[in-house]
């Protein structure tokens, strides 16, 4: 459980890296605004058309009488508008970040030359980035999207889908969501999709523990576009920690004491930000 309170230090921390660094908090906003429009749009529209929808999905119960008809089709449209909701969350990430590859990059390394150590780059053209983001980004869509269709039909179980269900989703939710936020910086590392699964699966805890409350904030309208910024640079500090990679304080100490680094991408040791 501790690794809970560990994914939320760098959630925290992040924050607080960007309110030191007011210039590049400034620099990630852009994307996050461009994308909150297009979003807000399309999330009035699906609440217009949910009852319609809910409509068209049960005509075999044009004929129930009161409450019946209203306590089914209010239910469903419920269920369309939050799953919605769900994958807006989700996809709201990967398409600002795709809108915003090299501002969010940028920023990344930013973080990474902060800490000290090695600052990866990925060396590739901006459209080979933009092809690889979008690639990824559409797979993990993919992946959201099953576990939004399962989490959606458990919904209609008694008690459970009211209960059990929405705890799951955010938990879904909480992880694909640090999925996308540490790519930014572990694709420069050219850390591949599986791999990047791999290795957070690894630190399951932690990675609830940033993104879970991460998605329950981003449920606040305009709160994700100002806190994507130090969303970014938290999941990038998050890397260093689950890659094991070290500044260089913990290098010249690493020499001090006759030792070796840690091999680039291990996993033994954990490195704590300094307080």
């Amino acid at each position: 459980m501790r690794d809970l309170g560990v994914g939320f230090k760098y959630l925290v921390q992040g924050q607080k890296w960007v309110g030191r660094h007011g210039r590049w908090f400034g620099f990630g906003l852009l994307p996050g605004l461009v994308t909150l429009v297009l979003y807000i749009g399309a999330l009035i529209g699906l609440g217009y058309g949910a009852d319609d929808l809910a409509a068209w999905a049960t005509p075999f119960a044009d004929d129930w009488t009161s409450p019946w008809l209203g306590l089914l089709r209010g239910t469903l449209t419920g269920l369309v508008f939050g799953f919605g909701l769900f994958l807006a969350v989700i996809t709201f990430t990967a398409v600002t970040l795709l809108v915003g590859q090299p501002f969010y990059e940028s920023l990344s390394e930013a973080v990474d030359r902060s800490e000290g150590g090695e600052v990866p780059e990925s060396g590739l053209p901006l459209w080979r980035e933009l092809w690889i983001s979008a690639r990824d980004s559409l797979r993990v869509v993919l992946r959201v999207a099953f576990y939004g269709v399962l989490l959606f039909a458990c919904g209609f179980i008694p008690v459970v889908g009211q209960t059990v269900v929405p705890a799951l989703g955010f938990c879904v939710s909480g992880f694909f969501l640090a999925e996308e936020l540490t790519a930014v910086a572990l694709q420069r590392r050219g850390v591949e999709l599986k791999e990047r699964l791999t290795l957070l699966r690894g630190r399951r805890l932690a990675v609830l523990g940033f993104g879970v409350p991460l998605t329950l904030a981003f449920l606040v309208p305009f709160v994700a576009v100002f806190l994507m910024p130090g969303a970014v640079a938290g999941a990038t500090l998050m890397v260093r920690d689950l890659r094991g990679e070290t500044s260089d304080d913990d290098s010249e100490e690493n020499d001090q004491d006759g030792g070796n680094l840690p091999p680039h991408g291990g996993d033994k040791g954990v490195h704590h930000l300094p307080h």
